[in-house]
């Protein structure tokens, strides 16, 4: 990889850092469209699992006391009285399994629920860390994870643990509102963004 390469990786580490941050999702949204360029999807899936893990990790401390657990936990393990949480929670564990995008589905299903900013960022930002957690866990133990993602992800470690923190400030500075409209028009550029990818 050549210098322009070695800038993406650190402008896409940045990005998704940024909007994980900001939002508690997001680093597959914003990395793989720029990764994709310079990195095959066997590199780059991986190493956007690895990179939004570390994000989550990075801002948890700083969100743990605002999250109501009892929102997570029926999206998270499928079970409880929430029936459609669960249902949401599988179809998000699929696609973070898949690539990394475990956020969309709950992101909407949050917006139905009318659940406010702190509850939908611990909703997200928990199961993402669990499911996204789990697919790297599985991705490693097949041997999916090579050596080159490994070194890939360390140069991208500062990157990313920049633009969480710059994204978590972020998002203490939102009222719930805006926080609501960021997250809604972060998926509408995110899925204009895939289908223009698609279709080039």
């Amino acid at each position: 990889m050549g210098a322009i390469g070695y800038i993406l990786l650190f402008v896409g580490a940045l990005a998704g850092g940024f909007v994980s941050g900001l939002a508690g999702f997001g680093t597959a949204l914003m990395a793989l469209g720029i990764w994709l360029y310079i990195l095959p999807p066997s590199v780059a899936v991986p190493l956007v699992l690895i990179c939004s893990v570390v994000a989550q990790s990075a801002t948890l401390p700083s969100m743990w006391k605002s999250f109501d657990l009892t929102l997570v936990w029926p999206m998270a393990f499928g079970f409880g009285g929430r029936i459609a949480d669960g249902i949401i929670g599988f179809i998000g564990g699929i696609l973070g399994g898949l690539a990394g995008l475990s956020g969309p589905p709950p992101i909407l299903w949050a917006s139905v629920r009318g659940w406010g900013k702190d509850e939908r960022r611990g909703v997200f930002q928990t199961f993402n860390w669990t499911v996204l957690f789990a697919a790297l866990c599985l991705q490693a133990a097949s041997g999916l994870v090579a050596r080159e993602v490994i070194w890939l992800a360390a140069l991208a470690f500062p990157a990313t643990i920049l633009g969480s923190w710059i994204g978590a400030r972020l998002y203490h500075a939102l009222s719930d509102r805006n926080f609501r409209d960021v997250v809604l028009g972060m998926l509408v550029v995110s899925g204009l963004t895939l289908i223009w990818n698609s279709l080039r």
